[in-house]
Order: structure tokens, then C-alpha cells, then sequence
């Protein structure tokens, strides 16, 4: 039996173990990838702490992640549209393909989805096993540290396309990694104001680099407040609230525009009671957002990624090969970084064909 290192969810509680686990062995329909670069999710954070979230929602004993690119090593027999040696990443939702969702356009909600690295076997390991119905194919010459980070990316740009964008104000709460991506594809897609809001000067520096137009520290000011003030008294017309937090969720409310749409894709740790006078009387859509739109938004952000508009290589500010992943995972709890990511196989960072490790992102704006 061959075996390789995962970093496994070992148990239901904090942390995580990297041990020796079998190599996952792929069924007729399935392919399996020799994984070259992985990224941490707040996803994965979630689980890594292992938060009321975590709790319900994740299947332990298995290796966790799900954000990876690398080369496909094996095909199932009854697979023909992959081949050896292609560079892929792959949709993270496993759908049933016959319940009412899936059958009529919506499987990003199917009601029996399986997801990758939560509660099916992921990706923080040499190889891993996907779908070949999943599988997304990257160009060669993309690096791999960049393709990893197609997933967060989706959920950025289904975020921001839930709706219209061009021409509207755009107030992201929360500047996460997907938060950060937001704000470069609302730009990108003629977004005519992004407010950007955070308690973390690092973010708020990364997030001016990416290219929004106002930052907002909200930790001391109000966050409501300071967005009406950016937007005229009339509030955001469109909210995008990444940070899942209680306060910036009804922050959020309070400071959308009358007939805003408001999408929410940060995962609260907790219940959060809401004013729905906000809402009802303000005349306010929302949306609730999970994954990506199979397989829509995987086209739109291929689209926006081959013209070359999104800035993702300033993202990547720390790489690690995967025996450091407690570093890597106490750098993220900090926030002291951008995106996180893992080098499979590789000795150091340089083996790779984009080194970004500890990249030079200093704190120089006035928040």
C-alpha cells in the first residue's frame, strides 16, 4: 500500500495532525492529482480552531483543504476528458445530479452535496482524489501558487455578480482574502466606488493595494456612519459582508443604500439577531452566498484571469511546505499575512516556478 503525509483532522477540537495515511486510490469516474501548492481558507480555519461551525458541519479523520492546483498522475477507467499529466484544480462541491436544485440550474445548493475538504477527504496531502466531472484545467504556464487560489476566487466573483455592480457603490466588510479578491474584481467589473472595511491596518494596507477607494478601519469609527459619509448620506447600493462577524453584519444593514442588495458570504460563529426593520423598509435584497455557481462562475473567472486584470500575485504573501502548517496556521489567526500558501514535494519555496515567501507588505498607509 503506498502512503504519503496529510495534515489530518484528527479530532473533533482544536488543531490538526500531519501523519502518514494511505494514498487515496480513484474509482472509474475519478482522478487522482499529485497536488503541487495548497492555500488556507478562513474555511479552514474555522475547522483548524474548530468553532460552533466546525462542529456541525465537519466529518473528522480525514485530511482537510480545498484550495489546491497540481498535475493529474492517474485517470479512472471510465474517464476521457482528462489526462495524465494535465494541470488542473477542481470544483469543490460533489452534487447528486437529480435533486430539484441540481436539475434545474442551482447545484451549488444541491441538497446532497459532499464538499471537498469538509465532509469528503481534501487536499492538505500529496495527492488527492477528485471528480473527473470536477476537475478544472489551468494553463501550464499559470503558476501553480496562483491556480490554488481559483476557489477563494470564485466565491469572490460570485459575490460581486450576484447582482449588478457597474456603476454602483460597492462597500466590502471583512478585507479576508476573499474580501481582498472582491475588491479587485468589483473594479475589474466597473464597480464606480469600493469602500473597503477592517479592523486590521495589514489588511486595510493589502486592501488599498488591490485597489479600493476608501478603507474604513472599523474599530474606530462606526462602520454605518462612515460609509454614508463616502456615499453621499445614501449608504452602499451594494454590500458585500465577508467578515461574518454579529456587529458588521448589522453594520452592514444599517449602512446599505435604500434598495440595496446586500450578499452575505462571511460564516457567523453564532446566531445573529437582526433589525428586519433594516431590511423590510429599506426595500433591501439578500443573498446568501455558498461556493460558486457550477459552473458559471468558474467561466467568468477564467474570463477575468486570462485578461489579465485581477492582481493575485500580490495576494500570496507567505508559502510554507506543509511540516510548518502550525507557523502557517498561527500567521493566519493573526492576520499578519495575505494568503497562505502550501508547496507540496517541493524542498523550498524556489523549487517552484513563483516565490512570494514573506513578501514585503509593510504597513505604511494611514488608516
Amino acid at each position: 500500500m503506498r502512503t504519503m503525509i496529510g495534515l489530518v483532522k484528527e479530532h473533533r477540537g482544536p488543531g490538526a495532525v500531519l501523519k502518514e495515511v494511505p494514498v487515496p486510490v480513484i474509482g472509474p469516474d475519478e482522478v487522482l492529482v499529485r497536488v503541487v501548492a495548497s492555500s488556507i481558507c478562513g474555511t479552514d480555519m474555522h475547522i483548524y480552531n474548530w468553532d460552533a461551525w466546525a462542529e456541525k458541519s465537519v466529518v473528522t479523520g480525514h485530511v482537510f483543504g480545498h484550495e489546491f492546483a497540481g498535475v493529474v498522475e492517474e485517470v479512472g477507467s471510465r474517464v476521457s476528458h482528462v489526462k495524465i499529466g494535465d494541470h488542473v484544480s477542481a470544483e469543490g462541491h460533489m452534487v447528486c445530479g437529480i435533486c430539484k436544485p441540481c436539475r434545474t440550474g442551482r447545484s451549488h445548493v444541491c441538497l446532497n452535496t459532499l464538499s471537498f475538504g469538509i465532509t469528503a477527504p481534501g487536499c492538505f496531502a500529496e495527492y488527492a482524489v477528485v471528480r473527473a466531472s470536477n476537475v478544472i484545467h489551468n494553463r501550464p504556464d499559470m503558476p501553480f501558487e496562483i491556480a490554488c487560489l481559483q476557489d477563494p476566487l470564485g466565491n469572490a466573483v460570485q459575490t460581486v455578480l450576484s447582482g449588478d455592480i457597474v456603476g454602483k457603490s460597492v462597500a466590502i466588510i471583512g478585507a479576508g482574502l476573499i474580501g481582498l479578491m472582491s475588491i479587485a474584481v468589483a473594479r475589474a467589473c466597473g464597480a464606480a466606488q469600493v469602500i473597503a472595511a477592517d479592523i486590521n491596518p495589514y489588511r486595510l494596507d493589502m486592501a488599498h493595494r488591490m485597489g479600493a477607494d476608501v478603507l474604513i478601519h472599523s474599530g474606530e469609527v462606526k462602520l454605518s456612519q462612515a460609509i454614508r459619509e463616502h456615499t453621499n448620506s445614501e449608504g452602499a447600493e451594494v454590500v458585500l459582508e465577508m467578515s461574518g462577524h454579529p456587529d458588521a453584519i448589522r453594520e452592514g444593514f444599517e449602512g446599505a443604500a435604500n434598495g440595496a442588495r446586500v450578499s452575505l458570504l462571511g460564516i457567523p460563529t453564532q446566531d445573529v439577531p437582526l433589525d428586519m426593520g433594516q431590511i423590510i423598509f429599506k426595500g433591501i435584497r439578500v443573498e446568501g452566498i455558498t461556493g460558486r455557481r457550477m459552473y458559471e462562475t468558474w467561466y467568468q473567472m477564467k474570463g477575468l484571469l486570462d485578461r489579465g486584470i485581477l492582481p493575485l500575485d500580490q495576494l500570496v504573501t507567505h508559502t510554507f511546505t506543509l511540516d510548518r502548517y502550525e507557523e502557517a496556521f498561527e500567521l493566519m489567526r493573526e492576520g499578519r499575512c495575505g494568503k497562505v500558501v502550501f508547496l507540496h514535494g517541493a524542498s523550498k519555496p524556489g523549487d517552484l516556478a513563483y516565490n512570494s515567501t514573506d513578501a514585503a507588505l509593510q504597513v505604511s498607509l494611514s488608516i
